[in-house]
C-alpha cells in the first residue's frame, strides 16, 4: 500500500509564500509523474503543476505560471511545490498526486493540504 502525506499549508497573506511538500510511505514504487492538484469551496479539482521525471519536464496551469515551481525526486517519491506571489484566489485544499504507468491517470492521492491566502 502507498500512502502520499502532503505538508506545508497553512495561512499566509497575499504576496507571501509557501512550499508544499508530497512524501511517500508505504511500498516502494517508481512513477512516470507526480503532480499538485487543488481544489476550492464549491469548486473542482483543478490541476497546479506536474512534473515527469524523464527529462525532468514540468508542466503548469496558467494560473499559477511564472509563480510555482514543482520539484522532486523519483528515487525518494517526494515532490514540492514552491509557491510564491500567492493570491486569495490560490486558497484551496492542493493535493498531490502519483502516476505510476503515464497512461491511465493518477493512481495515488494524498489527503490534501490547506493553503489560505488572506488579502
Amino acid at each position: 500500500q502507498v500512502q502520499l502525506v502532503e505538508s506545508g499549508g497553512g495561512l499566509v497573506q497575499a504576496g507571501g509564500s509557501l512550499r508544499l511538500s508530497c512524501a511517500a510511505s508505504g511500498r516502494t514504487f517508481s512513477s512516470y509523474r507526480m503532480g499538485w492538484f487543488r481544489q476550492a469551496p464549491g469548486k473542482e479539482r483543478e490541476f497546479v503543476a506536474a512534473i515527469r521525471w524523464i527529462g525532468s519536464s514540468t508542466y503548469y496551469a496558467d494560473s499559477v505560471k511564472g509563480r510555482f515551481t514543482i520539484s522532486g525526486d523519483n528515487a525518494k517519491n517526494t515532490a514540492y511545490l514552491q509557491m510564491n506571489s500567492l493570491k486569495p484566489e490560490d486558497t484551496a485544499v492542493y493535493y498531490c498526486a502519483a502516476d505510476l504507468q503515464g497512461t491511465f491517470g493518477y493512481d495515488y492521492w494524498g489527503q490534501g493540504t490547506q493553503v489560505t491566502v488572506s488579502s
